[in-house]
């Protein structure tokens, strides 16, 4: 073989490879949820049931755990999109004095490990008394997620000319109600964007509910699937898969319904059309 084509097949060659790697775990899953008698290895069911799913839909801590997750989530969403869109505004707009520094530092804030501040988050909280409150655990995602978001949107309000807000302001439009009916139905695939990052970001976030509550019955599913797994003395696997299926179906349901969002958000080209 060629140097050519050894150089043109590698490529694919290492891409099968990895592609194989992360189909194997979804086949164990998709399998073991409807299979009986579950084991760790992959293997043929010789039935197939609905039990693990059925069981894991009756138990009411777990759907609890679902509607803390969404409550989490959807809090953090909203708050992040509405507090970052007044961020971005005066960043994008105005001729501030100390604009680059603190655009820096926003961007050195999105790469600034959470664990980093988990410590002093932690001290502050008890201090505040907002331990094991959900109130509190959503206002520190929401802080935590306000750097890359603000970054965002700031940099799709860039893509929607000055040029309409001013017509605006000259028809006696005020700047709220210039930014409300002129900039963000154009950002909409920009928020969405953000949105759904922020909400993907958080559904699946482990570590931040786990330290900041302690009480079981608010835990999100995120770590209530952690309990899931080492709670029983010999690990049901079919109920963890259909756990992890189930799971799962917030942040596939979002994708599937907003990929048209996202392929928009990026760029904002049509903005100055009409």
């Amino acid at each position: 073989m060629s140097r050519f084509k050894l150089e043109k097949i590698l490529p694919y060659v290492i891409l099968t490879v990895l592609g194989v790697l992360f189909l194997l775990p979804l086949l164990w899953v998709l399998v073991a949820s409807v299979d009986p008698n579950a084991q760790q290895a992959l293997k043929a069911p010789k039935s197939l049931t609905t039990a693990n799913f059925t069981s894991i839909l009756k138990d009411t801590a777990i759907l609890r755990s679902f509607a803390i997750g969404l409550f989490l989530s959807i809090g953090q969403a909203v708050l992040v999109v509405f507090l970052a869109g007044m961020a971005a505004y005066p960043l994008s707009r105005y001729a501030l004095k100390f604009k680059k520094p603190f655009m820096y530092s926003v961007l050195f804030m999105t790469s600034l490990p959470i664990t980093a501040v988990m410590v002093p988050v932690y001290q502050l909280f008890i201090y505040m008394n907002l331990q094991d409150s959900l109130i509190g655990t959503v206002l520190f995602l929401t802080a935590s997620g306000m750097p890359y978001a603000i970054w965002m949107l700031k940099n799709f309000m860039d893509a929607v000319p000055l040029e309409l807000e001013e017509s605006a302001w000259i028809d006696g439009a005020s700047v709220w109600e210039g930014l409300r009916r002129i900039v963000a139905p154009l950002m909409i695939p920009g928020i969405c964007t953000v949105a759904i990052f922020t909400f993907s970001g958080s559904w699946g976030n482990f570590f931040v509910p786990y330290i900041l509550i302690q009480t079981p019955e608010k835990f999100p599913a995120s770590v209530t699937i952690f309990q899931f797994f080492g709670s029983y003395g010999m690990v049901e696997y079919g109920k963890l898969a259909a756990f992890s299926l189930i799971y799962t179906l917030p942040a596939v349901v979002l994708y599937i319904f907003s990929q048209r969002f996202m392929s928009q958000g990026f760029s904002l080209g049509g903005a100055s059309k009409g």
